[in-house]
């Protein structure tokens, strides 16, 4: 798959999963993973600047099985913003449904 369809919807299907409920970074990684061809060291500078910009707080949650897990759990401004993504993606692919049907509605 191209690398730039990756780049571009990595953010709001990471938002995506996290509006569905709190997740550690490796448990995001797996769950993008097993539907795009990503790397896992790729999504954790990606959960770093969706931090620092507001989107999510993290806190520590004990593992059964090791050490503390990081979790990630989404603000009201990481709503906000995984809500305006989804809408944006959702018109922007019909668009392109459109033009590839040869571009008529």
């Amino acid at each position: 798959m191209n690398i730039q369809f990756k780049k571009g919807v990595l953010e709001m299907c990471v938002l995506s999963l996290l509006k569905q409920g709190d997740k550690y970074g490796y448990e995001l990684a797996d769950t993008v993973g097993r539907q795009i061809d990503i790397s896992e060291g790729s999504i954790y500078p990606l959960l770093k600047r969706l931090k620092n910009e507001g989107y999510f707080e993290v806190y520590l949650k004990e593992s059964p099985t090791g050490p503390a897990r990081k979790y990630y759990r989404l603000t009201a401004k990481g709503i906000e913003m995984q809500e305006n993504l989804e809408k944006e993606w959702k018109e922007f692919s019909h668009s392109v449904e459109i033009v590839l049907r040869g571009g008529v509605k």
